[in-house]
């Protein structure tokens, strides 16, 4: 097994060599206006730290948000064209996950990360495998009561500290997690997605009220 993982939900340019074993390279870089530029030379600097080429790839794991559109899809292109070019399955992982298996709390806590528009993605876990409820978007103030007296780890939560008054680090999810999670997860037999985007939001982008269509005589 050797799967190349990769991340570009949040602000971090995410990626990730996953032998069955361990991680083998991974790199970050947090820039939530480059990952268009930044993700294939992370990639190829993740492969020459391993000393291995595209093609020594048995699957690809796509950190699937949730997300801003703009970002997350070019992670998700990506590993869609990784896995058509070198004919390996694509597996999906939810970011979320990725940052509460790094979070590596073992008793009841939340993963928020930051959505804009003074909103959070977030999910409440049961530990640092085991998540409880979907992942969803809200502003913090709506969902206190959901989440108060609750550890909470990420972006999202760190911004907020009257919702989140128990809010640490780690702030952005890692490729190296994503990579461990879905290791762990076909290691025990189990199935992995495909990458869908988790978007939670409609497109920003609407077609106007009284919109006129204008057809050929």
């Amino acid at each position: 097994m050797l799967l190349l993982a990769l991340d570009t939900a949040t602000p971090a340019v995410t990626v990730a060599l996953h032998d069955g074993t361990d991680v083998i390279a991974s790199s970050s870089q947090v820039d939530a206006r480059r990952h268009g530029e930044l993700l294939l030379p992370a990639v190829d600097r993740v492969l020459a730290e391993a000393g291995l080429r595209l093609d020594a790839v048995t699957g690809i794991v796509a950190g699937t948000g949730p997300g801003p559109y703009t970002g997350l899809r070019v992670g998700l292109m990506t590993a869609d064209t990784f896995g058509l070019a070198l004919g390996v399955p694509v597996y999906g992982v939810c970011t979320l996950d990725g940052l509460a298996l790094a979070a590596g709390l073992e008793g009841p806590f939340v993963v928020a990360t930051d959505a804009r528009r003074k909103e959070v993605y977030w999910a409440r876990y049961a530990d640092s495998r085991t998540r409880l409820t979907d992942p969803a978007v809200d502003r913090p103030a709506d969902i206190a009561g959901q989440v108060a007296g609750l550890p909470a780890v990420g972006a999202g939560a760190l911004l907020y500290p009257d919702t989140f008054p128990r809010a640490h680090e780690p702030e952005h999810v890692s490729a190296a997690a994503l990579a461990r999670l879905a290791a762990e997860r076909l290691a025990a037999g189990g199935e992995l997605p495909a990458p869908r985007p988790l978007y939670l939001r409609r497109p920003d982008a609407q077609v106007p009220k009284n919109y006129k269509v204008v057809t050929p005589k």
